[in-house]
């Protein structure tokens, strides 16, 4: 014989929980639902569609136009045409070298410029950061070889990529060590004063060094953007790497396209390394 609380079903709140496995949230946004995990995985399959259909449609181009064939790219990948392209990227390298170092240096010059409490320093000093950090660097690059031909006769024109470089990254330079200056503590310029150095010794000994430590990956990084800026050289008709991939049309036009992508991979493979040892060399100081 059962009773009537025998027959009665268990309430509500104690039955056992369905355990639902929380979705963590991110700094950025919460965690989709179902609903929106469902309409994030529409989304994402519509675009690799789309992606998938746009890369087929360039391939029919290419083919069509004869871009794919063997022979064109068989000539590019000649070793003398890998040659003539490799000291294009030579010249960007040699351009590169020489407006970085010099950038590096007057970049330090002007941020100590502009922390310098005498006003005739950094009056200067702000209004060459604030006027040429705001230039186009093509046009940097094209006034001196558009000026200089007419009272300098023979000037390589090396000398105008590398003076735009110059000009424009000693400006970005320049923040960038104002920037690692502030960073550190206040407490490192006072701790030079009381042990009697003054402010330039302090600056030398005590606050640059670390400050450029702190600094040293975002010049790097910064290095690497002039590095791949130095192709603006082709408007001054440097001999660089991609001058000389659009160069080859005038002895072989079928293979211009080619030539600019194998340049393309050049540029890229050239500044993957480089970000790569960027990286390396941060990992390294930061453990340090």
């Amino acid at each position: 014989m059962t009773t009537v609380d025998e027959e009665r079903p268990a309430p509500p709140e104690l039955a056992p929980a369905r355990r639902v496995r929380p979705t963590p949230a991110t700094a950025l946004y919460d965690a989709f639902g179902p609903r929106g995990r469902r309409r994030v995985l529409v989304a994402t399959v519509v675009s690799v569609a789309v992606l998938a259909g746009f890369a087929v449609f360039v391939l029919y181009r290419l083919d069509r136009y004869g871009h794919l064939q063997r022979a064109r790219w068989s000539y590019v990948l000649s070793p003398e045409i890998l040659r003539y392209l490799g000291e294009g990227m030579l010249n960007n390298l040699k351009a590169s070298v020489i407006a970085g170092a010099l950038a590096l240096v007057l970049g330090l010059v002007l941020a100590l410029g502009r922390l310098s409490g005498t006003r005739a320093i950094r009056v200067p000093a702000v209004a060459w950061i604030e006027f040429f950090r705001g230039f186009p660097l093509v046009l940097l690059i094209l006034f001196p070889y558009l000026l200089f031909p007419v009272y300098l006769r023979a000037v390589d024109p090396l000398w105008y990529v590398v003076i735009g470089l110059t000009l424009y990254n000693s400006a970005v330079i320049a923040e960038v060590y104002r920037a690692g200056i502030l960073s550190l503590d206040r407490g490192q310029q006072e701790a030079a004063y009381a042990v009697g150095l003054r402010h330039g010794q302090a600056m030398r000994l005590v606050i640059l060094p670390q400050a450029i430590r702190r600094m040293v990956p975002l010049l790097l990084t910064q290095l690497i953007i002039l590095f791949k800026d130095s192709t603006l050289g082709v408007a001054v008709t440097y001999p660089d790497a991609l001058r000389r991939g659009e160069t080859m049309g005038s002895f072989e036009p079928r293979v211009v396209f080619q030539a600019i992508i194998v340049t393309a991979v050049m540029f890229f493979l050239v500044g993957l390394v480089a970000s790569r040892l960027v990286g390396v060399l941060e990992r390294h100081w930061s453990r340090g």
